[in-house]
């Protein structure tokens, strides 16, 4: 089935940058929302960002202008470039693909910790 391996979370200080990167994998249409979320402890789980196979993107108010997503479609990935991270930025990410028009077909990678500290 479809399996999402993320990487590139880590510790960073105050005002750093972090990039993750997320690679689908399986029988994954074309026709998707690649995306990440957030969980801090004691939250619900927050849509950061995400961008449709068309290349349609929409973030968070709280990460506007500051983190950008990308995605190479041909390759099934998401990225997700994180600058001037605050503490209120530490959290498990996730990445997701959403299929669209298809019922019941949302993936979700393992998570990867960013934590935001000085």
């Amino acid at each position: 089935q479809v399996q999402l391996v993320e990487s590139g979370g880590g510790l960073v200080h105050p005002g750093g940058s972090l990039r993750l990167s997320c690679a689908a994998s399986g029988s994954i249409f074309s026709a998707n929302t690649m995306g990440w979320y957030r969980q801090a402890p004691g939250k619900q789980r927050e849509l950061v960002a995400e961008i449709t196979s068309s290349g349609y993107t929409a973030y968070a108010d709280s990460v506007k202008g500051r983190f950008t997503i990308s995605r190479d479609n041909a390759k099934n990935t998401v990225d997700l470039q994180m600058n001037s991270l605050k503490p209120d930025d530490t959290a498990v990410y996730y990445c997701n693909v959403r299929i669209l028009y298809v019922p019941n077909k949302n993936y979700w990678g393992q998570g990867t910790q960013v934590t935001v500290s000085s």
